[in-house]
């Protein structure tokens, strides 16, 4: 690989710059003057037929006149089918062209009385022609041939007493002509030139510039949207899709109504009113609570708007694993130093009940027991942090293994199995760690036992495939629900509304769903109750 390290569309990109102006280019207008040069034959050949010498066309000898006009269209005619052809070579084509003009307009021209009929003055419109389509090249030979012809026309004339030598000032004044032309074409190919070679270094750049733009936006884990006034949607990322949870078709009109009339709306509201520049709204069939930014693409108008969405579930754990990483690998370190001399306490306080107490005594050793048992809780689910790296995923088939899980819980948590319902769909299968999940189903259900009404069917435990192998868990219990004010601590270490609760259950639930490349998120629900999904990655059944 090279040094540089850039796409290899770059390269080909900057290529371009390095070759001259093709070939291809230049015949378009190569036929365009031949289309030209035969409209002047036929229009020769017209204007004779029809008025004869009174036009002064062909007043010396108009035989030879329409001799030559007929001569110079068949020229024509022959250029042009090279010019289809390609062949020869153009250089060759363009001498021919040129050199044809200029002898058959001599000869036009001395058949019509010489310099005095002013046909000469035509060449000008060729070598000027001549000069653009070559890019200067050749401009001022051409300039002296026209030249040459001119002084030879004249002098044949004069040596015939068909002129006179003073005209020869004439001559002289259309020779200069010729070359002032020849000059002005040849600078101003030369500039032509010059903006091509800018056109196309500036075209690279722009080329450069909008792939680096298309590759930083598709490789974003923000979502992007370009649409223009009408709402309709001009560039998009992968990430945009995955957020939104819309797929975009690869040809066709899609408009931002499509995709999210909430988000549609959203920015018909930011149009009439800028400052709000920024919401925090629920989208996508998962419904992850996104921020979504609005900008304007013009300053002075309204051509449409950037949508940057962002989600701050992600922004969330990132600000979370920052804060957490040092308090990770300190509270592993207290817990495995408290484990030993918690044991000790808690050794010593039974050796200190055996015997006869006082009941305030027996009070005393019974909140010893009780408080070091809250602490070795703690410590435990500390510990159950490092498991979240040891993972040992299997294919689980959920409606087979919730009715164990549930029957196993209702028996140690002592309470009636009416309480739970599952509604699972068949073949939901998802790749996980059973100890892991297990983990994970314990704290949600032991979490909404702890607010439900404890009735039939007060959780419910729901299983359904949303899609591309999604499979979604949803737990949902008929408490009062949570407060909206407490959602964005729900998943923080150590915060907890229970009373004697650790505050790391919901907390090891979700870095053990996410070490399984799954998500658990809080749901608010429109009634009352409280409702916790897990989204799995799936596995097709075989």
């Amino acid at each position: 690989m090279g040094g540089s390290g850039r796409p290899a569309s770059w390269k080909s990109l900057e290529s371009r710059a390095e070759v001259s102006l093709p070939p291809q280019d230049l015949w378009r207008p190569l036929s365009l003057f031949n289309f030209y040069r035969l409209f002047l034959g036929c229009l020769f050949i017209f204007l004779v037929g029809l008025f004869g010498n009174t036009l002064s066309l062909g007043s010396s000898d108009l035989p030879l006149f329409f001799r030559a006009s007929i001569i110079y269209v068949v020229m024509v005619l022959v250029s042009q089918l090279a010019t289809r052809l390609r062949q020869p070579r153009f250089g060759l084509q363009l001498a021919f062209q040129v050199g044809t003009d200029v002898a058959c307009i001599t000869v036009l021209s001395h058949a019509s009385g010489g310099v005095q009929s002013n046909l000469g003055m035509l060449l000008l419109v060729s070598l000027a022609a001549a000069g653009l389509i070559s890019r200067g090249r050749t401009t001022l030979f051409f300039a002296a041939l026209a030249s040459i012809a001119a002084l030879l026309q004249h002098s044949y004339a004069v040596l015939n007493q068909e002129a006179e030598i003073t005209q020869y000032v004439q001559v002289g004044l259309l020779s200069i002509a010729y070359f002032a032309i020849a000059w002005l074409a040849h600078t101003l190919a030369k500039y032509a030139i010059a903006s091509e070679d800018l056109a196309v270094r500036r075209g690279v750049d722009l080329a450069n510039m909008a792939e680096a733009n298309r590759l930083a936006i598709q490789d974003m884990p923000d979502g992007v949207l370009v649409v223009d006034e009408r709402g309709v949607v001009r560039q998009h990322n992968p990430s945009a899709e995955r957020l939104l949870g819309y797929q975009f078709p690869e040809a066709g009109e899609v408009t931002l109504e499509d995709c999210s009339p909430l988000l549609m709306e959203r920015l018909a509201a930011w149009r009439q009113n800028h400052g709000h520049e920024s919401e925090v709204l629920r989208l996508g069939a998962i419904g992850h609570r996104l921020r979504v930014r609005f900008l304007p693409v013009q300053r002075e108008g309204f051509w449409g708007a950037v949508l940057f969405i962002e989600d701050i579930q992600r922004m969330q754990a990132q600000a979370q694993q920052i804060k957490l990483a040092a308090l990770g690998r300190l509270t592993a370190n207290v817990a495995h130093e408290v484990r030993n001399p918690l044991s000790a306490i808690s050794y010593a306080t039974e050796l200190l009940q055996e015997g006869a107490h006082e009941p305030a005594q027996e009070r005393m050793f019974q909140i010893i027991m009780d408080n070091a048992a809250r602490l070795n809780r703690i410590v435990q689910d500390v510990m159950q942090l490092n498991r979240r790296d040891r993972v040992q995923a299997e294919p689980l088939l959920l409606a087979d293994l919730l009715p164990g899980f549930i029957a196993g819980l209702s028996q140690a948590e002592r309470v009636e199995r009416s309480v739970f319902s599952i509604e699972a769909e068949e073949a939901c299968v998802v790749n996980f760690d059973r100890g892991h999940l297990d983990q994970i189903l314990w704290n949600l259900c032991c979490n909404a036992l702890r607010y439900c009404r404890k009735l039939t069917g007060s959780i419910k435990l729901s299983v359904w495939r949303m899609g591309e192998g999604r499979v979604i868990l949803d737990i949902i219990d008929d408490g009062p629900g949570v407060a909206p004010e407490v959602v964005p601590q729900l998943f923080e270490p150590f915060f907890t509304t229970a009373t004697g609760g650790a505050g790391l259950g919901l907390y090891i639930a979700r870095e053990l769903s996410e070490a399984n490349g799954a998500t658990l998120d809080y749901w608010r629900q429109e009634g009352s109750g409280a409702c916790f999904r897990i989204v799995f990655g799936g596995q097709d059944e075989h």
